[in-house]
Parts: structure tokens; sequence; C-alpha cells
């Protein structure tokens, strides 16, 4: 069963958080949709593997497609990316598949799977819920990569990723699974001896200042892309501001212009979201203890789903909704305020226009040196000396240990295993070699030739 192959290679979401595919595939759907849309700037890893890997795409798209009992299978991608486009043709053709692509503008976040389901669909997914709610199911290019080795039964043991910004040439990477981020960086050759480093993209990646933490980063099935800029940029600085400070300028500084709520893709498509009178009154957040009061000031936090749009595109005085609403909805969380959801909203008039621009977000960001120079068609692989796994790298329970200490492993034997009944995923061993430490969190491994 297809499935069951996908859940013993360990596949999981590679575009996103990471959630086991067996999981998600488990299930019927009208639509699959194939995410290349690769939105954020200056990440090169999707727009790679459409033109590298597209007959093995529309393999697994079509085996997917057919488990899911789709009339629809559709690939989801910008219209300006035309050697992808050229690729992904000539493989639908050369199988006969019954594929279509379909083409986006140049905006984010067009890789947002709930606007792709609007676009594609027609149909706006409900408030917190998931695509197939409206009868579709989302996967990113390089899950699809993951699940045709899986149906080839080779576990995911590597990783495919960018590393881009502030570097002497931006590089293609294929990397096993647990390699030290520096090693990633080194193969890029920054371009100063100090930087800082955002694991994902500009927009929703994780931001990292200090060197300690860099060093101890290790490559994870959800890691896509590392972004190096020079130390203090404007993006990170904004990112480590104390949310104290977030929201004494919010509180003194906030015009109520209603462009973050203008903006936010969520708001578009008809969810409850206007983060502009959240920010009118989150310094009153404390004194609120009316837990009726609380929900109606701050429940909009619930539906943010985090892209960055309004703080880092909208805003006109630079500041942050996106901490906010992440504050909030922690808040929401601890004091157990459930917050009602709109299981059928009405996309609004404003979905169609207006959109943010990839060319004018590089610009806002500051990323404009960076944004013309690709990674190209040339793909290094590194073999580390040693390797870390964290057991998870995925959303869900960790992976329980199989092996012990001191155990020899051959590349892409099972390493940790789901647990029986839970959300989760396995986890393989990405090298051969000798098991130097290994308890509940971790494993590493050190290679033998």
């Amino acid at each position: 069963m297809l499935t069951d192959l996908i859940k013993r290679a360990g596949v999981v979401g590679a575009g996103g958080a990471g959630f086991p595919t067996h999981v998600k595939l488990d299930a019927k759907a009208d639509c699959l949709i194939v995410n290349a849309a690769e939105c954020e700037p200056l990440i090169e890893t999707d727009k790679y593997l459409c033109r590298t890997y597209s007959e093995e795409i529309i393999d697994a798209a079509r085996r997917v497609g057919a488990h899911l009992g789709a009339g629809r299978i559709v690939i989801a991608l910008k219209r300006k990316y035309t050697r992808e486009i050229e690729a992904l043709g000539r493989a639908i053709h050369a199988r006969g598949a019954p594929v279509e692509l379909f083409l986006m503008d140049a905006f984010y976040p067009a890789g947002d799977e709930q606007i792709i389901v609007q676009l594609v669909c027609g149909r706006p997914v409900p408030e917190r819920g998931i695509p197939l709610a409206v009868g579709a199911v989302v996967d990113n290019v390089g899950t699809m990569v993951g699940i045709h080795d899986a149906l080839q039964g080779t576990p995911v043991t590597e990783k495919y990723l960018s590393v881009t910004g502030a570097v002497e040439r931006p590089v293609m990477l294929k990397v096993p699974l647990g390699t030290p981020v520096l090693d990633c960086v080194r193969a890029a050759r920054p371009a100063a001896q100090a930087y800082d480093l955002i694991v994902g993209g500009p927009m929703m990646g994780r931001v990292c200042t200090d060197a300690g933490r860099i060093a101890a980063l290790r490559v994870l099935k959800t890691t896509g892309n590392l972004l190096l800029l020079p130390k203090g940029h404007p993006l990170t600085a904004r990112a480590e501001k104390p949310l104290r400070r977030v929201i004494r300028q919010a509180q003194s500084a906030c015009l109520q212009c209603r462009m973050c709520t203008e903006q936010c893709p969520r708001y578009r498509t008809g969810h409850r979201i206007r983060p502009h009178l959240v920010m009118r009154s989150v310094f009153l957040e404390y004194l609120t203890e009316d837990r009726d009061k609380y929900e109606r000031m701050y429940g909009d936090a619930a539906n943010c789903s985090e892209c960055g749009l309004c703080e880092l595109y909208a805003c006109p005085m630079g500041l942050s909704p996106r901490r906010v609403n992440a504050f909030l909805k922690g808040r929401l969380r601890d004091l157990g305020i459930d917050v009602p959801k709109n299981p059928a909203p009405e996309v609004r008039e404003s979905i169609l226009s207006g959109k943010a621009s990839t060319s004018r977000l590089e610009a806002r960001l500051g990323l404009r040196e960076y944004a013309r120079r690709h990674a190209g068609d040339e793909c290094l692989t590194l073999e580390p000396e040693r390797v870390t796994l964290p057991f998870s790298q995925h959303i869900g329970r960790p992976a329980v240990p199989v092996k012990k200490k001191g155990a020899r492993v051959e590349k892409g034997e099972l390493l940790a295993q789901a647990p029986e009944g839970a959300l989760s995923a396995h986890l393989h061993a990405s090298i051969g070699g000798v098991i130097e430490s290994i308890d509940e969190q971790c494993a590493v491994i050190r290679r033998e030739s």
C-alpha cells in the first residue's frame, strides 16, 4: 500500500513543518496540488528539483493522485519559472500523465497552501482548517521526490537545500541528514567572517544571530534553504527586538491605516483577522480579565498564518503585527480560550488585486543585491565525518530509538521508529558508520569508510 511504503521511508512534508506524509495521504480527495511556487525570495531548492527530477515528480504525483482518487492533479508554480515549466511539461508529455500546470503570478505568499487551494479550486479553506476540508491535498515538490524514492524502497536520508544571500557563490547542495549547517555555509563561501543566518526564507525562516547557536544547527528533513546576511541586517535585527518594545511601539505609533489587514492573505480569503484592531488594543491585554471580552478583542490572532506580510511589507511604520499575533495566540492557548471557527468563509474582493509582488518584496527586505544571483544547475555533494540526527524532525511525537551506542549501521538502516498509533515518522541512518552516542533526543553517527 502506498502509505505503508511512505511511512516505512520516513517521508514528511519537505516544504513546511514536516507533517508525516503517510498520515496526510490516508484520505480521499478531489484534487491533488503539488506546490512548486517557492514564493519566498532567495530560495532555489524547489526550482532545482523541478528542473532536475521532473519525471520523478510526475510519476509520484500520478501515483498519489490515483491513491487519493483525485479527479485533478495539478502542479502550481509561478509563470515566470519558464525552465521549470518546460521541464515539467516535457515530463508530462513523455509520461502521458493526466497532470496540469497551474501558473501563478510572482507574488507572496503564492506558496501558502490555503492561497493555492483558493486559486486552483476556487474555494476558501475554513478558518484554521486544512485543504482536505474542501476536497484538496497539497504536497511540496520535495515531498514528491521523497515519495518517488519511497516507492523504490529508498528511505529519506538526504536533503537538497540551497545556500544563498551574502555568499561568494549561491549553491545547491545534497547532504546527509544531520550534516552540520556550518559545513553547508562554508561550501558557499560566506562574503564576510561575521554573518547572521536565516534557516528557511527571509519571511518565515528561523533567525540565528549567535555564532554558538549556528554552530549547533544540523540539516533536518525540513531544511530547504540557508540565507546568509551581513551582521546586523535589518531583517535579523528586527527579529531580535524584545516583545515588550514591540508592544510599546504598537501603542504609540500605529496609525490604524488598515494596510496590515488589507494585505493579510487570511483576511482576503474571508477569515476573521484584522491585525490593525489587535495592534490598537494589545497594550490593554494584561488588564483584560473577562474571557469573553478577551476573545472579542484578541481572538482574531488565532487565524494568523504568521506569513510576515503585515510587518515586512505592509506596515508604513515598521511595526510588527505578526509578533503581536504570535504572542496573543500563545496567550489564548494558555488561557484555554477556544476561538470559534468560521467553517464557510467568503473571499473578499481584494483577493484579486494588490498582491505583494516578489520583486517589490525583495526591495522592501533589503535583498535586491542578492536576488539576481542564482545557484544554477550544479549540485554539490557533502560527506561529513559525523552527523547528528534529532529524533523529532516532524510534527508530532519524536521517533523512538531502536539502536544502541556502539552499534554499526548502514546508510538507510532504521535508527528510530514512529511510536505505534502516534503522529510521528521513522528516521534512518543518513551515513554508514558507528553510533557514537544515542539517547531519547538524538543520535550521533561517525562515518566508517
